[in-house]
Protein backbone atom coordinates (compact mmCIF):
# COMPACT_ATOMS: atom_id res chain seq x y z
CA UNK A 1 0.00 0.00 0.00
CA UNK A 2 0.96 3.37 -0.85
CA UNK A 3 1.71 6.26 1.18
CA UNK A 4 -0.01 9.77 1.53
CA UNK A 5 3.68 10.91 -0.19
CA UNK A 6 3.87 8.27 -2.40
CA UNK A 7 0.00 8.69 -3.78
CA UNK A 8 0.90 12.52 -3.76
CA UNK A 9 3.97 11.92 -6.01
CA UNK A 10 2.77 9.66 -8.08
CA UNK A 11 -0.71 11.76 -9.11
CA UNK A 12 -0.23 13.65 -12.50
CA UNK A 13 1.82 16.85 -12.50
CA UNK A 14 -0.42 20.06 -11.62
CA UNK A 15 -0.01 23.50 -13.15
CA UNK A 16 2.43 25.93 -11.65
CA UNK A 17 -0.50 26.82 -9.52
CA UNK A 18 0.89 24.45 -7.17
CA UNK A 19 4.27 25.03 -7.92
CA UNK A 20 5.54 25.97 -4.10
CA UNK A 21 3.90 23.15 -3.11
CA UNK A 22 5.44 20.55 -4.69
CA UNK A 23 8.44 22.22 -4.57
CA UNK A 24 8.20 21.38 -1.16
CA UNK A 25 7.47 18.38 -1.41
CA UNK A 26 10.26 17.61 -3.51
CA UNK A 27 12.62 19.32 -0.67
CA UNK A 28 10.55 16.95 1.81
CA UNK A 29 11.03 14.01 -0.12
CA UNK A 30 14.85 14.28 -0.74
CA UNK A 31 15.61 15.68 2.95
CA UNK A 32 14.16 12.84 4.82
CA UNK A 33 16.20 10.55 3.08
CA UNK A 34 18.97 12.04 3.51
CA UNK A 35 17.71 12.43 7.26
CA UNK A 36 17.75 8.54 7.19
CA UNK A 37 21.32 7.83 5.95
CA UNK A 38 22.15 9.98 8.68
CA UNK A 39 20.64 8.15 11.11
CA UNK A 40 22.10 4.71 9.80
CA UNK A 41 25.37 6.55 10.07
CA UNK A 42 24.92 7.43 13.62
CA UNK A 43 24.78 10.90 12.74
CA UNK A 44 21.09 11.51 13.93
CA UNK A 45 21.41 14.81 15.17
CA UNK A 46 22.42 16.60 11.84
CA UNK A 47 19.95 18.26 9.23
CA UNK A 48 20.62 18.24 5.26
CA UNK A 49 20.70 21.92 5.52
CA UNK A 50 23.75 22.14 8.03
CA UNK A 51 26.15 20.01 5.64
CA UNK A 52 27.18 22.33 3.48
CA UNK A 53 27.87 24.52 5.99
CA UNK A 54 29.51 22.32 8.25
CA UNK A 55 31.98 21.28 5.38
CA UNK A 56 32.39 25.10 4.62
CA UNK A 57 34.41 25.83 7.97
CA UNK A 58 35.60 22.11 7.67
CA UNK A 59 37.57 23.56 4.38
CA UNK A 60 37.89 27.04 5.64
CA UNK A 61 37.84 27.29 8.72
CA UNK A 62 36.73 29.71 11.09
CA UNK A 63 33.92 31.80 8.82
CA UNK A 64 32.31 34.97 9.01
CA UNK A 65 28.04 34.36 8.24
CA UNK A 66 28.89 36.07 5.32
CA UNK A 67 31.14 34.28 4.24
CA UNK A 68 29.22 31.23 4.92
CA UNK A 69 26.75 32.54 3.20
CA UNK A 70 28.01 33.12 -0.07
CA UNK A 71 30.31 30.00 0.02
CA UNK A 72 26.72 27.73 0.63
CA UNK A 73 24.80 29.98 -1.84
CA UNK A 74 22.36 30.80 0.51
CA UNK A 75 21.05 34.06 2.08
CA UNK A 76 23.05 36.15 4.93
CA UNK A 77 19.98 35.16 6.90
CA UNK A 78 19.30 31.42 6.45
CA UNK A 79 23.05 31.04 6.72
CA UNK A 80 22.67 32.94 10.26
CA UNK A 81 19.99 30.76 11.20
CA UNK A 82 21.71 27.37 10.48
CA UNK A 83 24.99 28.94 12.59
CA UNK A 84 22.47 29.54 15.34
CA UNK A 85 21.24 25.69 15.16
CA UNK A 86 24.63 24.24 15.02
CA UNK A 87 25.43 26.19 18.07
CA UNK A 88 21.96 24.66 19.68
CA UNK A 89 23.41 21.78 18.82
CA UNK A 90 26.80 22.14 19.97
CA UNK A 91 28.46 21.67 16.71
CA UNK A 92 29.97 24.92 16.01
CA UNK A 93 30.59 28.45 18.49
CA UNK A 94 30.49 32.05 17.51
CA UNK A 95 32.45 34.42 18.35
CA UNK A 96 33.23 38.12 17.24
CA UNK A 97 35.26 38.72 14.60
CA UNK A 98 38.72 40.85 14.85
CA UNK A 99 36.92 44.36 13.83
CA UNK A 100 34.19 43.20 15.85
CA UNK A 101 31.34 43.81 13.68
CA UNK A 102 31.24 40.12 12.22
CA UNK A 103 30.03 37.39 13.66
CA UNK A 104 32.60 34.23 13.20
CA UNK A 105 31.52 30.53 13.26
CA UNK A 106 34.12 28.00 13.92
CA UNK A 107 33.23 24.20 14.48
CA UNK A 108 33.77 22.53 18.02
CA UNK A 109 35.67 19.34 18.54
CA UNK A 110 32.55 17.20 18.61
CA UNK A 111 31.90 18.79 14.82
CA UNK A 112 35.26 17.74 13.41
CA UNK A 113 34.70 14.38 14.65
CA UNK A 114 31.63 14.08 12.71
CA UNK A 115 33.23 15.07 9.38
CA UNK A 116 34.98 11.75 8.40
CA UNK A 117 31.80 10.39 8.05
CA UNK A 118 29.67 13.37 7.09
CA UNK A 119 32.52 13.86 4.08
CA UNK A 120 31.60 10.41 2.78
CA UNK A 121 27.73 10.96 3.11
CA UNK A 122 28.32 13.84 1.21
CA UNK A 123 29.88 11.92 -1.46
CA UNK A 124 27.88 8.90 -1.78
CA UNK A 125 25.12 11.42 -1.89
CA UNK A 126 26.44 13.62 -4.31
CA UNK A 127 26.95 10.27 -6.55
CA UNK A 128 23.56 9.60 -5.73
CA UNK A 129 22.11 13.46 -7.06
CA UNK A 130 24.12 12.82 -9.89
CA UNK A 131 22.11 9.48 -11.05
CA UNK A 132 18.62 11.13 -9.99
CA UNK A 133 19.70 13.47 -12.71
CA UNK A 134 20.14 10.83 -15.65
CA UNK A 135 16.97 10.03 -14.99
CA UNK A 136 15.19 13.30 -16.02
CA UNK A 137 14.87 14.71 -18.94
CA UNK A 138 16.44 18.11 -17.59
CA UNK A 139 19.18 18.01 -15.03
CA UNK A 140 17.33 19.54 -11.78
CA UNK A 141 20.48 21.43 -10.15
CA UNK A 142 20.74 23.45 -13.95
CA UNK A 143 16.70 24.03 -14.11
CA UNK A 144 17.15 24.88 -10.10
CA UNK A 145 19.92 27.41 -11.03
CA UNK A 146 18.12 29.44 -14.26
CA UNK A 147 14.68 28.90 -11.71
CA UNK A 148 16.77 31.25 -9.13
CA UNK A 149 18.55 33.54 -11.61
CA UNK A 150 14.97 33.97 -13.08
CA UNK A 151 13.28 35.16 -10.09
CA UNK A 152 16.81 37.30 -8.98
CA UNK A 153 16.01 39.19 -11.96
CA UNK A 154 12.26 39.86 -11.82
CA UNK A 155 10.75 38.29 -8.44
CA UNK A 156 7.73 36.50 -8.01
CA UNK A 157 5.82 39.50 -6.64
CA UNK A 158 6.77 41.34 -9.07
CA UNK A 159 5.27 38.88 -11.77
CA UNK A 160 1.95 38.61 -9.01
CA UNK A 161 1.47 42.45 -9.50
CA UNK A 162 1.53 42.36 -13.43
CA UNK A 163 -0.72 39.09 -13.63
CA UNK A 164 -3.55 40.74 -11.00
CA UNK A 165 -2.38 44.47 -11.11
CA UNK A 166 -5.79 45.17 -9.07
CA UNK A 167 -4.47 42.82 -6.26
CA UNK A 168 -1.32 44.32 -5.86
CA UNK A 169 0.27 47.90 -6.08
CA UNK A 170 2.91 48.00 -9.35
CA UNK A 171 6.10 48.31 -8.01
CA UNK A 172 7.49 49.84 -10.68
CA UNK A 173 4.26 52.35 -10.29
CA UNK A 174 4.31 52.60 -6.63
CA UNK A 175 3.66 56.19 -6.25
CA UNK A 176 2.19 56.60 -9.30
CA UNK A 177 -1.29 57.85 -7.79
Amino acid sequence: MASPDQDTAAAPSPGPELLGTRLRLLLNLLDSDVEAVYEDLGLGSLRPRYAPVLRALSAHGPSSIQDLARATGVTHSAASQTVAQLVREGLATVGPGSDGRRRIATLTAEAESLMPALDAEWQATAAAAAAFEAELPYPLSRLIGEALEALRRRPMRDRIADAAPHLLPHPDRAGDN
